[in-house]
C-alpha cells in the first residue's frame, strides 16, 4: 500500500482525513504531539491496524524526517488553531517554524508532495465578497492568519526551488463531529447552563461560511489528487454565509429552547467578537468545484448538523 504522513492527525480534520484516506486504501502514519488532538479521536483505525501514531513535535527534525521517509505525500494539518491573541512565538514555532521543519524533512527523505491546512484568515477583511483564490494583496488581520499564508509561502518556495507539489487548503469555519471549538459548542455549553439567556460576543452581525467536515475532507483529497504540479491554493467552503445571530436561532431550534434572550456584548473595532476577528468571510469556490468537487452541504445545513452532533456529545458528557 502507499503510505502517507499525516502531522495533526489526531486532530479534529486530521482524524477525519486519516479514515477516509484509510478507506482508500492508503497506509496511513498519524504524527502528533496529541496537544490539541487525541488518541480517542483516531482509536478505531489504530486498533484495526488502519493507521499507526508517532507521538512527536513536528519541531522535532530527526523524529519527523523517520517517519516521512517512504512516504508517498505529508498532509500537514499541525498547528496552533487559536485565532485569537495569542503568543506570537507560539504561532511562530507551532506553525511557521514547525512547517520548515516539515519541508527541510520532506526535502531530505526525497517526499515532494505537501497538502497544507491553510486558512480563510489569510485573506483579512477582503474587500471583495465571495473571495478568489487570486484576492489580493492578502492582509492578515491576526497573528494566526499570518502564520498561516506564511506556511503558504514557504510551501511555494520550496514547490519552486525543490520541485515539490504543494496544495494549500483555505478552510472556512470546518464544522462537525470531535470538534473542539468554536461559536456552535460555545452556544450550546452556555444555554446548558443558561436556557433563558445567551451572551454572544460582537454585534451578531458577523457572517461567514461553515462547511461540514466530510465536505472539507473530501475537497481536500480532491485537490491533491487533481493537482499535478505547482502550488495550487483552493477555498474550502460552502455556497452561502451566515451570520451570528443565525447560527444562535439555529443552536436555540435544536435544543428545543424558546424564548431565549440575546445579549450582545457589542465587541469591539465595528462589532467583531475579539481583536484579529475577520467580520465577514465568504469564499469563491469555483475553482475546486471546476475539479469536480462540490459540497454537499450549505452553510446553514452544516451548522444544524454540528449543533445536534455537540449537543448529543455534551449532554451525554454531564449524564
Amino acid at each position: 500500500m502507499t503510505k502517507v504522513l499525516v502531522t495533526g492527525g489526531a486532530g479534529f480534520i486530521g482524524s477525519h482525513l486519516c479514515e477516509k484516506l484509510a478507506a482508500r486504501g492508503f497506509e496511513v502514519l498519524i504524527f502528533d504531539n496529541l496537544s490539541m488532538g487525541s488518541e480517542e479521536n483516531v482509536a478505531d483505525l489504530l486498533k484495526s491496524g488502519a493507521a499507526k501514531l508517532v507521538k512527536g513535535d513536528i519541531r522535532s527534525f530527526d523524529k519527523l524526517y523517520e517517519a516521512v521517509r517512504g512516504c508517498k505525500a505529508v498532509f500537514h494539518f499541525a498547528a496552533n488553531p487559536e485565532v485569537r491573541i495569542g503568543d506570537p512565538e507560539t504561532h511562530f514555532q507551532h506553525n511557521l517554524y514547525g512547517t520548515y521543519v516539515v519541508l527541510e524533512a520532506m526535502r531530505k527523505a526525497d517526499v515532494k508532495d505537501v497538502v497544507f491546512a491553510s486558512s480563510s484568515t489569510v485573506y483579512g477583511d477582503a474587500k471583495v465578497l465571495p473571495t478568489p483564490e487570486d484576492y489580493g494583496p492578502l492582509k492578515p488581520i491576526s497573528v494566526y492568519g499570518a502564520s498561516k499564508l506564511g506556511c503558504e509561502a514557504l510551501i511555494s518556495s520550496y514547490v519552486h526551488t525543490y520541485g515539490f507539489k504543494g496544495v494549500a487548503l483555505r478552510y472556512a469555519n470546518v464544522v462537525g463531529p470531535r470538534s473542539k471549538r468554536g461559536v456552535i459548542k460555545d452556544f450550546i455549553t452556555k444555554l446548558l447552563k443558561d436556557p433563558h439567556r445567551l451572551k454572544i460576543l460582537g454585534d451578531g452581525k458577523q457572517t461567514k461560511s461553515y462547511i461540514w467536515i466530510e465536505d472539507a475532507v473530501n475537497a481536500t483529497i480532491t485537490a491533491w489528487e487533481k493537482t499535478q504540479s505547482g502550488f495550487e491554493a483552493y477555498n474550502v467552503g460552502s455556497e452561502d454565509a451566515i451570520s451570528v445571530t443565525e447560527i444562535a436561532e439555529i443552536v436555540v431550534s435544536v435544543m428545543g429552547l424558546k424564548d431565549v434572550e440575546f445579549h450582545y456584548t457589542g465587541g469591539v473595532m465595528g462589532g467583531r467578537g475579539w481583536v484579529g476577528d475577520v467580520k465577514y468571510m465568504h469564499l469563491k469556490i469555483d475553482k475546486l468545484k471546476r475539479l469536480g468537487w462540490k459540497p454537499k452541504y450549505n452553510s446553514r445545513e452544516a451548522v444544524r448538523l454540528a449543533a445536534k452532533v455537540i449537543l448529543k456529545d455534551l449532554t451525554k458528557k454531564i449524564t
